[in-house]
């Protein structure tokens, strides 16, 4: 059995040694340990946490009508958004009001193209100045204006990328799943950094073929923009470990450890016996998390959310780390006072919106989340009686809107101590 596990240890050196090799390190030298425990993290008053909340009904009328925040990005003037239900991007002003819908029927269909030609999201790029919204729809990408009016169509392929890896100030950009062909050879990597089409660094390399018969399920967005200039966040499959990349290196700047029942085994990722396997071990060990995401950083303060096969109204899977002084804050936990006008800042624990997506994004300045009608509605009738004020926007909302209405977003400007 030893001779066997040996040959098997030289063959595996042997067919990967060269991949191996030409792995970047991380670095660690700054590496800090967190040790979380959810049952022990507290509640706060929303003005312990925020320094403004602002709530921003969008705007409903029947061409508007949409389901949920799938994806959200912000222009200069305007919220972009991706609703999943209804197959479509919608765009409003800064202060909610609709402006214009990109559906099916503005992507031109071709006849001879018998395979799928539906979208799933969307990108912002910048041409020429003007920002554009980007759609792949079967061979072709569409650009739409911000009034929702087509500007141009090109074929994929002929010179034209959709999205596009995000980019440093100095150029570099950051390949998520990269291939760095060598002669003959691609050696695939978790991520790279590459500047002027060369390779700066390529880190965690991969077979193919890891994905045939295995499960990878992950928290979300991988890499998140925190709002400092030339660093992002990135974490990885099955791991508690936030990384910061910048133009020149990546390096492990948190490494979480929780509670031994909320815990993956260290060897979960790479050992064989796993393989294929994933669903069943969550299926018997619910509480362990295979992910955190949303990991963003303001001042002393790092944000994350985390994600196992558990779901209840008492579940804690949002959290606050003061850098500080160690304190752990359940989001879930925040209690609404005058400054989010004693409204939830979040409608996790109750509804779905916060526990699938997190915050949608970090601008460096605010958070943006964002929930139902149906749950806004009811947290105003948990009110009733209570003489709460509302401020002009909410309070021409109820007046007017109903559960039916579109979602509305929720502005968040986080205090940075």
């Amino acid at each position: 059995m030893l001779k066997f596990a040996l040959s098997s240890f030289v063959i595996c050196t042997l067919s990967f040694g060269q991949v191996l090799a030409q792995a970047s390190k991380v670095d660690s030298s700054e590496m800090r340990t967190l040790r979380v425990d959810p049952s022990a993290s507290r509640g706060a008053a929303a003005s312990q946490v925020f320094d403004e909340i602002k709530f921003i009904p969008l705007e409903t009328t029947k061409e508007s009508l949409f389901g949920s925040i799938s994806q959200l990005h912000i222009t200069d003037d305007n919220y972009v958004i991706w609703d999943y239900d209804t197959k479509s991007i919608l765009i409003f002003t800064k202060e909610g009001k609709y402006v214009a819908k990109i559906n099916g029927s503005k992507i031109e269909k071709d006849p001879a193209d018998k395979e799928n030609q539906d979208f799933y999201g969307f990108t912002l790029k910048k041409e020429n100045n003007q920002q554009l919204i980007q759609v792949s729809a079967g061979k072709y990408f569409f650009y739409f204006d911000l009034n929702g009016k087509l500007a141009r169509k090109a074929k994929s392929g002929d010179g034209e990328v959709y999205g596009g890896n995000r980019k440093f100030s100095d150029g570099t950009e950051v390949d998520r799943s990269y291939m760095d062909k060598i002669d003959k050879d691609s050696n695939y990597y978790d991520l790279g950094l590459v500047k002027d089409k060369k390779k700066v660094a390529a880190y965690f390399p991969f077979s193919m073929d890891r994905y045939k018969g295995d499960q990878f399920y992950s928290g979300g967005e991988s890499i998140t923009d925190y709002g400092v200039k030339d660093e992002l966040f990135f974490v990885n499959f099955y791991e508690y470990n936030i990384y910061k990349i910048t133009p020149s290196k990546l390096s492990l700047t948190y490494r979480i450890i929780f509670p031994a029942n909320n815990s993956l085994p260290s060897d979960f990722k790479e050992n064989p016996i796993y393989k294929g396997k994933r669903r069943e071990y969550f299926d018997k060990f619910p509480k362990a998390y295979y992910a955190i995401g949303s990991a963003y950083q303001f001042g002393n303060n790092l944000y994350f959310k985390v994600s196992n096969w558990t779901w209840g109204a008492n579940e804690r899977k949002a959290f606050i780390y003061n850098l500080k002084n160690g304190m752990v804050t359940s989001i879930s936990d925040i209690e609404p006072d005058s400054l989010s006008q004693f409204l939830p800042v979040t409608d996790a624990g109750i509804h779905y919106d916060f526990a699938n997506k997190g915050f949608h994004l970090f601008d460096g300045q605010y958070f943006y989340t964002s929930y139902s009608s149906l749950a806004l509605f009811n947290f105003k009738e948990q009110n009733e009686g209570k003489d709460r004020k509302y401020d002009p926007a909410l309070t021409a909302y109820f007046k007017t809107q109903n559960k039916k209405s579109n979602p509305v977003i929720i502005q968040l400007k986080p205090k940075k101590n």
